[in-house]
């Protein structure tokens, strides 16, 4: 009878076992659960903000269709001396060199969000560099300057995408506070998502031609400002030498 409950109880660890094994070799976000469970995934991460004990934050616009609201977007972030970074799509680039110009010549910050705004997460490695090359030489024949930051459409990524990236010099930015601006928020609501998130080395994430943009912006600098925060374009804002990203995405400096 000894025998029997010993080896029943074998049996029932043994099973146990071979679950713990089954759950920790699961996906969790492109890592495994046992990378993610004993802290050694391997699975590469953007810059989504800086940890810094100054009251800076960097705000940056997506643009890919549309661009009534840009000008306006300009003349707000000059209104406020304000630099930011806006992440251009070829095709944007194409449709609207002069909109390239104005931005390039108002001091502003341009990044690449690709070429042609597909989820590049699922492209291979040939056509995720041919989407940054594209794109990049597109921005640099209208402003005469190498692009330097990338921010992949719908923030999906993977270890390949950003192999890539970084071995054509381009940091890939992401973004800690989301205004969702794109879902026709109204600007006093686009304005609480802001400013209820932000923190010291955030990055605000913001599209040039939605609905409430302009008013938005202006409520956002307005408090920002008067909070004491200093807005910047992400090249401002970021290390770029000397540092690293934990799992999270936060940077730090070395």
């Amino acid at each position: 009878m000894r025998f029997c409950v010993i080896k029943s109880r074998t049996i029932k660890i043994c099973i146990a076992m071979a679950i713990v094994a089954v759950l920790l070799s699961l996906s969790v976000g492109g890592a495994t659960s046992a990378e993610v469970y004993f802290g050694y995934s391997t699975r590469k991460v953007p810059i989504y903000n800086v940890e810094t004990e100054e009251k800076q934050v960097a705000i940056t616009f997506d643009a890919a269709w549309g661009a009534d609201k840009t000008q306006g977007i300009l003349d707000i972030l000059q209104e406020f001396d304000c630099r930011a970074t806006f992440f251009l799509v070829g095709f944007w680039v194409d449709d609207f060199p002069q909109m390239v110009t104005a931005i390039d010549q108002a001091g502003m910050e341009i990044g690449t969000h690709s070429n042609t705004h597909h989820d590049m997460a699922k492209l291979d490695k040939d056509t995720i560099a041919q989407e940054l090359e594209t794109s990049s030489s597109k921005i640099k024949a209208v402003t005469g300057k190498d692009v330097e930051l990338f921010r992949a459409p719908y923030g999906s990524y993977d270890n390949d995408l950003l192999d890539v990236a970084e071995s054509l010099n381009l940091k890939t930015i992401q973004w800690d506070v989301d205004s969702l601006d794109w879902k026709g928020l109204s600007a006093s609501d686009i304005s609480e998502r802001v400013l209820s998130r932000v923190k010291n080395g955030s990055i605000i994430l913001m599209h040039n031609n939605s609905d409430h943009v302009l008013d938005g912006l202006r409520l956002i600098l307005n408090h920002l400002k008067t909070q004491g925060y200093k807005v910047t374009a992400v090249g401002d804002l970021i290390y770029h030498q000397d540092y690293t990203i934990d799992r999270n995405g936060v940077q730090h400096k070395n």
